[in-house]
């Protein structure tokens, strides 16, 4: 299966640089040398000539880009990598669809997706109840992630889950 590691946004500049929103944590992925997959029709593949960060942003520059215009030509494509493994890292792909359990084993819902946070990554979970809850995704609320197991441990703090059952039942008696 191939991932987005970034997406190649505006021009920077005269020389073909072009601004990468990041989509990958693996530095690795977007190296000098590396040779990555778009998905646009005509340009099967980009290698990374250079890169280097300005003001906060992953500025890089293909072999073959060299102006404005080309880089333009680029804006929106996705840059694709394989799928590896990393020790404790998951995609959001693997994680859908997972039970969600408490660690004394009740039943706490499923896994409906993973939402990109600033400061951590939010499980998203349906609850029973057929509310969404929302998980912060640190090890200290989920110390468990088991994909052949098909479950995910998540120790709630009281009224997390708590809370999307007196939701559904304030809805169900109006």
């Amino acid at each position: 299966m191939q991932l987005t590691a970034a997406v190649i946004g505006p021009a920077h500049g005269l020389r073909g640089e072009v601004v990468l929103d990041v989509r990958s944590d693996d530095p690795s992925v977007l190296r000098l040398g590396a040779l990555l997959e778009t998905d646009l029709p005509g340009t099967p593949s980009l290698e990374i000539a250079s890169s280097r960060v300005h003001k906060g942003r992953m500025l890089v520059r293909f072999v073959g880009v060299e102006t404005r215009e080309g880089a333009e030509a680029l804006r929106g494509a996705a840059l694709l990598v394989d799928e590896h493994h990393e020790e404790d890292a998951w995609y959001p792909h693997q994680l859908e669809g997972l039970a969600v359990v408490a660690p004394s084993g009740e039943g706490l819902g499923v896994v409906t997706g993973l939402q990109p946070g600033a400061a951590q990554d939010l499980l998203l979970v349906r609850a029973p109840c057929g509310e969404d809850v929302m998980v912060p995704f640190v090890r200290a609320l989920v110390p468990e992630v088991d994909i052949e197991g098909g479950r995910i441990v998540v120790d709630a703090p009281p009224g997390l889950f708590d809370a999307a059952d007196v939701d559904a039942g304030d809805r169900g008696a109006r």
